[in-house]
């Protein structure tokens, strides 16, 4: 899939969050600047979030519960975690129940910790537009590819 613009990926994030269920995970993995950040904002913004969702890099998870939106959601960004350990204390596994959990920089711990995310790649073009290639899980099968 291309995106061919910023709208484009908010545009995608707003077709996830038809099919996003709490259990669910979606990893969004590409280089700075690649689109992931505008893919989890659609996706909050179509789920009812009123304003911008602000980047989580800093505080690493930002939670956003009902009826701030229509489902829990977990914006979590890895890019200054160091060690796969630094996830427990997170509280992902036990929060993944509950929420979808829209992670940023998921390569930055072992990859088995995501194991049955639908993993979305970005891919910068020399002409300026953005490769998107999916991994699809067990789980998103009848849901992936978006239509």
């Amino acid at each position: 899939m291309i995106l061919d613009s910023p709208e484009a990926s908010d545009a995608l994030g707003r077709r996830l969050a038809d099919v996003v269920q709490p259990g669910d995970v979606v990893a969004l993995s590409g280089p700075l600047g690649a689109g992931k950040t505008s893919i989890a904002r659609g996706l909050l913004s179509a789920l009812g979030l009123a304003g911008e969702a602000p980047s989580p890099s800093f505080a690493i998870v930002q939670p956003y519960d009902p009826p701030e939106v229509r489902l829990p959601v977990l914006h979590v960004d890895l890019y200054r975690i160091e060690d796969d350990h630094e996830l427990d204390e997170l509280g992902l596994d036990d929060a993944r129940h509950d929420a979808v959990i829209v992670v940023e920089w998921p390569e930055r711990v072992d990859n088995n910790y995501w194991h049955d995310a639908l993993w979305l790649t970005l891919e910068m073009q020399p002409d300026g537009t953005r490769a998107l290639t999916a991994r699809v899980p067990q789980a998103w099968k009848g849901r992936w590819p978006l239509t």
